[in-house]
Parts: structure tokens; sequence; C-alpha cells
């Protein structure tokens, strides 16, 4: 245990983009509520208070949730290949760390610690945010934003999305991180190829949309299909509440979410194999 706590400190000083960024973003959005303009009145006669306060803080975790998917998805890409270019692998490996334990962490500083990092930012930026625009606006729009139930469906829907999606991903994850080991140069080019390779060789050759078909259900629509319930329609039309929308019982029944777990332990137990035995670029 104190050897992942220290890998996952040394992601952290190696990568300050991790807490960099979200922090970045949430000045943004603070000074957006400092000093932005808002029609208060055309959004309290055709809004209930609920709504308003649903959807402000929807928008504020949805940003830095975007941001937080795009660098995850940068930063599982050149984790390995980070320390083949500048010859710091030399470096680790003389000390007493395995490849699998440098590999797990850099796995879990992706898909759990720098969500946790967003989450915990999010959380910050969107109580001084309350704060703010219950000082600025007061009245219906400053009330709605303090909602107790709104905050605990909020830090509901962050830590469900943060497990599930790590769970969904993760073979996402492995074949990243497999890249990340073995490309000596321009990792998101080689990343897309193959999929690109195997689809475009499918659809010219056999006339089928096999590749193409399991490319969009994992990446797209098969999450939301398996993570939530078929309620999300009407939950988002009423906006009472996101508990009938999450469906964990559901994502942990579909045979699909473990059919992607055995693909990413595959995976990953190749990117192991590959940086055990590969040390230059």
């Amino acid at each position: 245990m104190n050897t992942y706590l220290w890998l996952l400190r040394r992601e952290f000083w190696e990568n300050r983009a991790i807490w960099i960024i979200p922090a970045i973003i949430g000045g943004l959005l603070l000074l957006v509520a400092l000093f932005g303009r808002v029609d208060v009145d055309s959004i309290t006669v055709s809004t209930d208070g609920h709504s308003i306060g649903a959807m402000i803080l929807f928008l504020f975790g949805a940003a830095f949730f975007v941001v937080m998917s795009l660098y995850s998805t940068w930063y599982l890409l050149d984790c390995l290949y980070a320390d083949r270019k500048d010859k710091s692998v030399l470096f680790w490996k003389s000390l007493p760390v395995s490849d699998r334990d440098t590999v797990l962490s850099k796995l879990a500083m992706a898909l759990l610690v720098i969500p946790l990092v967003y989450f915990v930012a999010a959380d910050i930026t969107t109580l001084l945010i309350a704060f703010i625009v219950s000082i600025r606006f007061g009245g219906q729009v400053g009330g709605a934003l303090w909602h107790p139930g709104l905050w605990l469906e909020l830090q509901a829907i962050w830590l469900y999305l943060i497990v599930t999606i790590a769970i969904w991903y993760l073979p996402v994850a492995g074949w990243l991180m497999l890249v990340s080991a073995w490309a000596n140069r321009a990792v998101m080019l080689w990343s897309l190829l193959p999929p690109l390779v195997l689809w475009w060789a499918e659809s010219q050759f056999f006339g089928s949309h096999v590749v193409a078909s399991q490319l969009q259900d994992r990446l797209f629509t098969g999450y939301l299909d398996a993570a939530f319930s078929e309620q999300a329609a009407h939950v988002k039309s009423t906006a009472e509440s996101i508990w009938p929308l999450l469906d964990p019982k559901g994502f942990l029944a579909t045979p699909a979410t473990w059919i992607g777990v055995a693909v990413g332990i595959a995976l990953l137990t190749a990117t192991i194999q590959l940086r055990l035995r590969r040390t230059e670029t």
C-alpha cells in the first residue's frame, strides 16, 4: 500500500496539470459568477426554483467533467510514453518498484484519482458560486442553489460516474496504455489508426460493420444504456430527481460490462509485459 501511495504522489509531482487545470476552470467559473450578466427575470418567470438549481449545478459539473475526460485520455496516452521518451524509465527500473505496480498506479491515477480531484474542485467551485450568486441575485435564483437534495444528488452522480466509467472504460484505458508503452512517437495517431484500419477493412472486404458497432457501443451509447435506467428521458424532462436514473444493478448485470473488464485486464497484462521487456524508445 505504501508503494502505491508513493507512486501516486510521484504522479502529482510530475504532472502538475492534474490540479492546475481544475483550479483554472474553477477560477474562470468564479469570474463568470462575479461579473457575468444574467437576465434573472426571464429565468424566474419560466422556471421553478428546483429546476434553476439543478440546471446551474449540472452545467458547472459538466464543465469539469468534460475537461477531466479529455485530460485523463491524454494522461493515459502519455504516462508510459513520456518515461521512455526522456529515458527516465531506466531510473525508475533501478528502484525496487515492479512494472506491474507502476502500470497499475498510473491506471488508478487516470480512472480514479484524477476524477476525484476534479470532483473536489467542482464541489468547492459550486459552493463558492452558490454563495456569490446568492449575494448578487438573491431571491429565487440564490435560494435555488441551496436545496440539500440537489447537493446530495450532485455528490451521488459524480461518485456513480467515477465508479461506473472506471469499470466500463477499462478496455479503452488498457488500449491507450498499451499504445503508450509501445509507440515510439505519435501516440495519438497509433491509438486511432488500428481501430480505423479494422473498421475500413471490414467494411470494404466483408460489407459488415461489426467493428464500428462495437466501437460506438463501447465509447458512446453502450455506457449510457448500461449505467442508466430507461426512465432517463422522463427524469430529464421533469427534472424531479436523479435517483430513478441511476441503475447500478443493471450495470453490473450487463454482460458487456464484464466482457470489457476481461478485455481490459488482458490489455493491461500485455502492457505490463511490454514495459517489462522494453526500456528504450
